[in-house]
């Protein structure tokens, strides 16, 4: 739990850029900072700037998740505990507010935390006074505190799940990671950043670069998982690449995705999909009946390479107007692959 590591900041973007100014600004103030963003965004290392920017860079940047701790384990590590207090504590332990000095504590995930411990966290934002597990005496800590979630605490706090007044506290400002897919300037420099760090991992002589349909899909992709997510899917493109002398051509966005995904399971399934291609083709001939002239003459029939170009240009702009301009969703709408699409669309320019 504890880091002492700096971390590189890789971007360009402007409002990564306006993120990296503000906590640059808030590490030469003695207060406590909140940082919101969602998961993957960089939150830890917007408090490590925060941290080794200030008058504290010398002292420990210890981290705390507390989301993976139960209550009474968070609050023995924050605030130590005394021997006998709960079974299994055969000795006097001190917490991190006593072991973390002058330094700076980053609590990640806050808004899981117990009321009850955001009551003794208010009082050591209001006092820097607390006790450990199971004592009577009153310790002191000067150690800055440095909050992140991904939560709604305003939402939570009107429900009651967080303290008004500790997040009146603790909010002395915000920090507001901002999300991958807003940092188009920053993806293609990220993946390239990962990509040259893993193939020293997989022994290549050198990274050869993405194709320009990959670079297109890490553009376009949403990025739920943000930057945690990039940097898998790059390593997991370069570990399954078998020719690593050229450039990158395939990606794997969805490695949950099972490749049997249309597999026929059973007769039943088989059954239930033979109808539906029998409704589709009796749909489809209604269709062309109805379409085709009483009398037919050659003159109806020239010109058939135009006319199915133009229904198709029609189709690809229209798939694109509901897909808001994003030729990824304009595909899958389609039923076609992005490769494919993107055939069709240089066709038409």
């Amino acid at each position: 739990m504890q880091e002492d590591r700096k971390q590189q900041s890789i971007g360009q973007s402007r409002y990564y850029l306006d993120a990296l100014d503000q906590a640059s600004r808030l590490a030469t103030l003695d207060r406590p900072v909140l940082i919101l963003g969602e998961r993957g965004s960089g939150k830890e290392l917007m408090a490590h700037r925060t941290h080794f920017l200030s008058p504290r860079w010398e002292e420990p940047f210890i981290k705390v998740n507390c989301a993976a701790l139960s209550e009474t384990l968070v609050e023995s590590t924050l605030f130590g505990h005394e021997a006998g207090s709960f079974t299994g504590a055969i000795r006097s332990q001190p917490g991190y507010f006593e072991r973390v000095g002058e330094g700076t504590l980053f609590l990640d995930e806050i808004a899981t935390l117990s009321l009850r411990i955001q009551e003794k966290l208010l009082r050591v934002l209001e006092y820097g006074e607390f006790e450990r597990l199971g004592g009577q005496k009153t310790l002191v800590t000067r150690g800055r505190i440095i909050g992140a979630t991904h939560g709604n605490l305003h939402s939570m706090a009107e429900k009651g799940e967080f303290r008004n007044d500790l997040l009146d506290r603790i909010a002395f400002d915000v920090i507001h990671t901002p999300p991958l897919r807003v940092r188009e300037d920053d993806i293609l420099l990220l993946a390239e950043h990962f990509a040259v760090s893993f193939v020293r991992q997989l022994d290549w002589d050198f990274f050869p670069g993405f194709s320009e349909v990959v670079q297109q899909q890490l553009l376009q992709y949403s990025w739920p998982g943000n930057i945690r997510e990039l940097k898998n899917v790059v390593e997991r493109s370069l570990f399954r690449c078998k020719n690593p002398e050229e450039p990158i051509s395939e990606i794997n966005l969805d490695p949950f995705q099972s490749p049997w995904k249309n597999t026929k399971i059973n007769a039943a399934n088989d059954v239930d999909l033979v109808k539906r291609k029998i409704q589709e083709s009796e749909k489809s001939q209604k269709i062309i009946q109805e379409t085709i002239p009483e009398k037919i003459s050659e003159e109806s029939l020239r010109d058939f390479k135009g006319r199915r170009e133009n229904w198709e240009k029609q189709q690809i702009l229209a798939a694109m107007e509901l897909a808001q301009h994003h030729q990824g969703r304009a595909a899958s709408i389609l039923g076609l692959s992005y490769d494919q699409f993107r055939v069709l669309w240089r066709r038409f320019n």
